[in-house]
């Protein structure tokens, strides 16, 4: 086993079990809800969450870890001379990133900070491969590079079913929202180089489920499906329906679904879906 070790944050929408056993370390977000500051995915949970959300009067808001947060962990992680990975969420929607990067400027311990350009399954298809081969004994550069190549192969999409929190938080304006609710739009976006970019507009559930899954077929054509993932803000059928249509094309591929982190609900609303996948 190579002396390396990874750190990611709450974002991640991966099980605590999975992330032990490939010994990664988290560092979480926080959440700020009626003037009341709560851990990601230590004191509140995405069910929870989702349904104090929808009570609350203003929109949640999230907070990076401070820098010295993580100057903690990589400081206790390199005692025994350990190099450090650290990857991340986007910048494009948090200054996670830009902490740990504060973190690593303050240790003398050997950190790289990584951003993703992705957030939850997206991020841990990077994650997961990096602690697999540091558990293996890759060298740092390898897993740098591997980390790249599967950045370059990896899609995310989001679908939102209400655009009542992308006004909340500044994404779109109140007069396109109002326009919008009123012909019943549904906007689908993309994370392309770490940024929420809109790239479809449907009316139901059934139709952004068409257009996902041609993405994904086009996407898929003549490569190898690694990951598939799905991550809802309270919308298991929406996602469950999904994950129907992705076998139709692909069927022997794993399609993991999840409630996503507090975090991501805050951006998209409840009943949004996100759909990421990995193909090769």
């Amino acid at each position: 086993m190579s002396n390396i070790r990874i750190v990611t944050d709450s974002t991640i929408d991966i099980s605590k079990d999975i992330l032990d056993s490939h010994n990664v370390i988290v560092v979480p977000l926080s959440i700020t809800i009626e003037n009341n500051t709560y851990t990601d995915g230590v004191d509140l949970m995405p069910d929870e969450f989702i349904n104090m959300m929808k009570a609350a009067k203003e929109l949640p808001k999230s907070s990076q870890p401070p820098s010295g947060q993580f100057l903690e962990v990589y400081e206790e992680l390199s005692k025994d001379g350990s190099s450090i990975i650290s990857i991340h969420m986007t910048k494009g929607m948090s200054g996670t990133v830009q902490s740990a990067q504060g973190a690593a400027q303050m240790t003398d311990a050997d950190v790289t900070v990584i951003d993703s350009m992705y957030i939850s399954k997206a991020l841990s298809y990077q994650v997961l491969e990096a602690a697999k081969m540091a558990q293996n004994g890759s060298s740092k550069q390898e897993i740098l590079d591997r980390i790249e190549e599967i950045r370059k192969h990896t899609s995310l999409f989001v679908a939102v079913d209400t655009l009542d929190n992308l006004v909340k938080g500044g994404r779109i304006g109140r007069g396109k929202a109002m326009i919008g609710s009123l012909l019943n739009i549904k906007p689908i976006a993309s994370l392309q180089d770490g940024v929420y970019t809109p790239v479809a507009k449907v009316r139901s559930q059934s139709q952004a489920i068409k257009y996902l899954a041609k993405q994904f077929a086009e996407a898929v054509k003549g490569k190898t499906v690694k990951a598939v993932g799905i991550a809802h803000a309270d919308a298991y059928e929406y996602a469950s329906n999904l994950k129907k249509a992705i076998h139709d094309i692909y069927p022997n591929c794993t399609v993991d679904i999840s409630f996503t982190t507090p975090v991501i609900s805050t951006h998209t609303g409840p009943g949004a879906v996100g759909f990421m996948f990995m193909a090769e």
